[in-house]
Order: C-alpha cells, then sequence, then structure tokens
C-alpha cells in the first residue's frame, strides 16, 4: 500500500514538520492554512496547493521539482542550500528507483510508452533543438555538454572542457593521417580540438538540425572544410561500410535504450577499422538495478528534460561492449568531476536568469534549474556515476617483441601495454587556444 493513503490532512503536516526539524540545512515551509520550519531558514519553500506536503513529507522530491517547473511552488534560498536539503529528505532514491512500488511501476510503463511512441531523433531535437542561444548561456565557449576534466585543482569550466578534450584524444592516440568518428558530436568541440591540436581528419554525426547547423558555421569559420565534416545522421541507419581508425562517442549512450544497447556496441565494432580505438563516454547507473533513480527524480528527468534516457551500471555496459566484439581495454569514474561541471553550469544559469527566461520562457528555466543542480547533487551523492571506457577491436595480430623491450603488437591493437602514454610529459591540460567562431 501507498504510504501516502495513510496520511490525513493533519498528519502530514506534522510528519512535514517533523521532516524538516530533523534537517542539517535549515528549511522552512509555508502552505495556504500553515506554516512550518524556522523563520531564518536559508531556504523557504512557498506551496500553493497543499498536496505537496504528502510529497515533502515522503521524500519524493521529483514531485516537488515538478510542481515547482508548474508554479505551483515558489522557491527562496541558493540551490546549493535546497540540493543538501533534498538530498536528506530522499533517503536512497538508488534502492528506490530498484524496487519501486506500485506507483513507481506505473511511473515506468508510462515511460516505456513514452520512448516507444517518441522516435530517437524526436528525443533528441525535445533536447538539444531548445535553443542554441539558451545552452551559451551556461556552458562553455566551446559548448561542450558533458562532463569535464579537473586535471588541475584550480581549472575554471572553460579549461576543465578542454582538459577533458584532450583526455580523451591522448587516450584514443589520435595522430595526423588518422580518421575520427564523433558519434554524437553535440556543438563540434572535440572534432575542432581533435583536427586543430591533433590533426586528425574527422565526421560528426548527430540528430540535432540546431547542433549540425552550428557545426558547419565552426568548420568554414575556422578553414577546416576538407578536414572535418558533419552529419545530420542517425548512427543505427548509416549507410555503407564507412570504417574509422578512432572513434569517440561522449555523452550520447544514455539514449541508446536497454533492448538497443548490444547493438550499439556492434554498430561501433563494425565501424570500427581492425586494431581501432574506441572511447565510450558517458552516464552509468549508481545501482546495479536501477535504469532510474527514484524518488520522483528519474521521472522528473523523463519528463522535462531526457524523454527515453535509461542509465545502466558500468558492469551491464562493459557485458554489452563484450558481445559487440571489442575488447575493454581501460575504465575511469569521473563521478565527481561531473558534479564539480554540473555545479558550474547551475551557477552559470544562476548568474543569468533573466537572458534565459527571455529566451526559454519560465518553466523551461524552472526545469533546469531543479535538473542542473539536482544532477549535481546526485553525482556528488554517488546516486549516479560517470564512467569513461576505451575499448579496442582486435585485429589478431601477433608479434614479437624487439629484444628488451615491450611489444604494441602483443595488444592486437594500438593500446600499449600500460597506461603512460596518456601523458608522458605529466601535463595533462594541453595550452589553451580560443574557442573562435561562435
Amino acid at each position: 500500500m501507498d504510504t501516502a493513503l495513510l496520511l490525513t490532512p493533519g498528519r502530514i503536516g506534522r510528519v512535514a514538520q517533523a521532516r524538516l526539524a530533523a534537517l542539517s540545512t535549515p528549511l522552512s515551509l509555508e502552505w495556504p492554512g500553515g506554516r512550518a520550519g524556522p523563520p531564518a531558514a536559508r531556504v523557504h519553500l512557498r506551496l500553493r496547493d497543499r498536496r505537496l506536503l504528502a510529497s515533502l513529507a515522503l521524500g519524493r522530491v521529483g514531485e516537488v521539482a515538478d510542481a515547482y517547473v508548474a508554479g505551483r511552488l515558489d522557491i527562496d534560498g541558493s540551490l546549493r542550500d535546497l540540493m543538501a536539503a533534498a538530498g536528506e529528505l530522499v533517503g536512497d532514491p538508488v534502492a528506490d528507483g530498484a524496487r519501486p512500488g506500485w506507483r513507481g511501476w506505473l511511473a515506468a510503463l508510462r515511460a516505456r510508452a513514452a520512448r516507444l511512441s517518441l522516435p530517437r531523433a524526436e528525443q533528441v531535437r525535445f533536447h538539444y533543438d531548445l535553443g542554441d542561444d539558451f545552452f551559451a548561456l551556461w556552458l562553455d565557449p566551446r559548448r561542450v555538454y558533458s562532463c569535464a576534466y579537473y586535471a588541475e585543482p584550480d581549472l575554471d569550466l572553460a579549461r576543465a572542457q578542454e582538459a577533458k578534450l584532450e583526455h580523451v584524444c591522448r587516450k584514443l592516440r589520435l595522430s595526423p593521417g588518422q580518421c575520427l568518428l564523433d558519434v554524437g558530436a553535440g556543438w563540434g568541440g572535440l572534432l575542432l580540438w581533435a583536427a586543430e591540436h591533433h590533426g586528425v581528419s574527422a565526421v560528426g554525426i548527430t540528430l540535432s538540425r540546431n547542433q549540425h547547423a552550428h557545426v558547419q558555421r565552426l568548420i568554414e569559420a575556422r578553414g577546416l572544410r576538407g578536414q572535418v565534416e558533419v552529419r545530420l545522421l542517425d548512427f543505427r541507419e548509416w549507410p555503407g561500410d564507412e570504417r574509422f581508425d578512432r572513434i569517440a562517442s561522449i555523452g550520447m549512450f544514455e539514449h541508446v535504450g536497454a533492448r538497443q544497447l548490444d547493438a550499439y556496441f556492434a554498430g561501433l565494432h563494425a565501424r570500427l577499422r581492425p586494431g581501432g580505438l574506441v572511447m565510450n563516454h558517458g552516464i552509468t547507473a549508481g545501482g546495479l538495478d536501477n535504469p532510474q533513480l527514484g524518488a520522483g527524480i528519474g521521472d522528473f528527468i523523463e519528463k522535462h528534460i531526457f524523454p527515453g534516457g535509461e542509465l545502466f551500471h558500468v558492469s551491464r555496459v562493459a557485458a554489452s561492449l563484450a558481445r559487440g566484439g571489442l575488447e575493454l581495454l581501460d575504465v575511469e569514474n569521473l563521478r565527481p568531476h561531473y558534479a564539480r561541471t554540473l555545479w558550474a553550469w547551475a551557477d552559470g544559469l544562476e548568474s543569468r536568469l533573466a537572458e534565459a527566461r527571455a529566451i526559454a520562457g519560465e518553466s523551461t528555466v524552472r526545469a533546469y534549474r531543479m535538473y542542473l543542480a539536482g544532477c549535481a547533487m546526485a553525482f556528488e551523492r554517488g546516486w549516479i556515476s560517470l564512467n569513461q571506457l576505451l575499448a579496442a577491436r582486435p585485429d589478431g595480430r601477433i608479434e614479437p617483441p624487439a629484444h628488451g623491450a615491450l611489444g604494441l603488437r602483443g595488444a592486437q591493437s594500438a593500446y600499449p601495454f600500460h597506461r603512460g602514454y596518456m601523458y608522458p610529459s605529466a601535463r595533462p591540460v594541453a595550452p589553451s587556444s580560443p574557442a573562435r567562431g561562435d
């Protein structure tokens, strides 16, 4: 039975007050006919609907966030304080997402129906075609919309994103003469960095018309026509048998879905030349059995941000990668890096709220305020994670090493026998270059 059914209106208020009193971050509530919490609380919620008390009392923060987007409540105070309180109210959303009650099963069925009814191209465009000007307000100048890499503690967001691009390029051992495929190229950050800093030719694919047009403009502005190309293309519908020396998939496979995960990695294998390397960088589940977060958080993201998104534990990803014929070589967990990245995005949006509202409207801005800050909190607490998986398509060639040396060919790919090749100079951040052509 749903616990909410046992709560009378009077008891809901008492339970909500008890929950607030137990928080280490002071939070107060105001609703029609009542008030709870200390007057000097750092965060104050004004509820226009008394029914939201049940959501708060039971830790269903996704429902509270949904009400905020709909204008049924307002928030006074910093998002960092709000998320600190929300984190205490939630409990364990990983376990909740793995073992939902009847409401959770209904929500899962609704989410599944939405994924089946909305084609993947439309799912992607729902998010990324919101408007380039909106994302430009709070992303770095290169508009890299994925986890940054804080290789040095004092990096700002722009430099940390450049460090991430360089980190990926070094892991892939990019060099002039190679051809790189970027699956889900976004606004072109990796494509342009790899071409300009490592001399490769590069092909990017995207389902977003806005991103495709933006990257086309950057290619022309930087004089990279003939070296860099972007295509409006669904990876699953790629014509012909074109292959690449290296493949990067950054922040894309979250949209693939459980049924297509094996086929996705098999597709990467088919596009990769024997001996080549592939990097899969993406969000993974914090628990073994939760395809989305509980406490209503996953439902909120499904509804307002990423329709059709689905998360997997890194072990599930590794299994599908192997079934696709790829050999897993290296795994790196960047979870704390993504928490810091998301807070940087959230702070950037907070600093330009008036401009954001003028571009995207009040409800969209409210949704992204909750999404960015909420995800930052979720990564901090380990509810979700971010992993880079480096893999190879073995070519079957085994050659004896030279006398006294480690033989690279024993790996049956371009991967050496140790990680030292990634940073031989012990400097993980490449010299900065301006993000031109925006």
